[in-house]
């Protein structure tokens, strides 16, 4: 397992952050976010979408699950679990189909589905310090 490890004082920092994300990610496309509400998640999935291409807004799919936004190397699916009160309701909308795609899949709330995410999966851990700054960890399996 690699480990790396960032420092977000400002928003502008999220910049280089989610280059370094995408450039560690290799040929993983599959990217689980974990942290508390409010921590951030959202905010660096519309960082690392525009990195990828994405010229629409980006936004929690909180009510839909999962937004699809054109890129310029291929369609980037936004996922939000927070609303699955049961793994088959990510069955039943053909998770699996999304994960195998070779599309990126960036998922807020992953721990709703743990158990379907493939063992190469980049987990990405956000906290948030007392002074309002960000820690953001990245483990990728090798």
């Amino acid at each position: 397992m690699k480990e790396l490890v960032f420092h977000a004082r400002r928003l502008s920092d999220l910049e280089s952050i989610a280059a370094s994300i995408i450039e560690a990610a290799g040929e993983e496309r599959v990217l689980a976010f974990y942290g508390q509400m409010g921590v951030g998640k959202t905010t660096l999935i519309r960082v690392l979408c525009r990195k990828l291409g994405v010229k629409t807004e980006v936004t929690s799919p909180t009510f839909a699950l999962v937004n699809e936004y054109p890129a310029d190397l291929g369609p980037v699916f936004h996922f939000d679990f927070y609303r699955i009160n049961q793994i088959s309701e990510a069955l039943d909308f053909g998770i699996d189909e999304y994960f195998d795609g070779g599309n990126w899949c960036l998922m807020e709330w992953p721990e709703k589905v743990e158990e379907l995410l493939p063992p190469t999966s980049i987990t990405v851990y956000l906290t948030e310090n007392a002074d309002g700054s960000r820690i953001i960890r990245i483990e990728i399996p090798l």
